[in-house]
């Protein structure tokens, strides 16, 4: 089901906040990824060629980092992977709250939510492990960059439909 997206701070290396909220009126792509995933990693730079893409037709991704080490992190990682959209870094806590998740449930990364203009989360694709890069009930991660553009595209043409691959139990 469609759900508002509650407010979410994500947090720069040098401590500036930026607020989901503040993009209302865009379309969002964000991403929750750990700086040492080999998946965030590869995510990060189909979200950056996405970025560059799809920004004049409203689009607005951002990227917050959850990890234990991810505040330490974040600067070299947005560097490394040739991050071009605000990317900061969050507590665990956070980002379990926003996803209505318990820390009985911790999800795998990355977690890919698209959130339309009015600021309703309207995708949500949460990874399942290693075995759902093949599995077909997860078609998002097996080509990250189709399901993205598929769920972009979706919504900059007024779908509301919503896709929700849950997390592993």
């Amino acid at each position: 089901m469609p759900r508002k997206a509650p407010e979410f701070v994500i947090l720069s290396p040098d401590g500036k906040q930026t607020l989901l909220s503040s993009y209302r009126g865009k379309t969002v792509v964000l991403a929750f990824m750990f700086t040492t995933c080999p998946h965030c990693q590869k995510m990060a730079g189909i979200l950056s060629q996405l970025q560059k893409e799809y920004a004049a037709r409203g689009v607005q991704v951002l990227g917050a980092t959850f990890n234990p080490t991810a505040k330490a992190e974040v600067q070299m990682f947005n560097k490394v992977f040739g991050v071009n959209f605000p990317c900061g870094y969050t507590q665990n806590e956070n980002v379990l709250s926003f996803l209505g998740l318990t820390p009985a449930e911790p999800p795998f990364v990355p977690i890919v939510i698209f959130i339309d203009k009015t600021g309703t989360i309207r995708a949500q694709h949460l990874e399942n492990g290693e075995a759902a890069h093949d599995a077909k009930e997860n078609d998002f991660f097996a080509n990250p960059e189709a399901g993205a553009r598929a769920e972009l595209d979706k919504l900059l043409k007024g779908g509301s439909s919503v896709s929700i691959s849950p997390a592993a139990k």
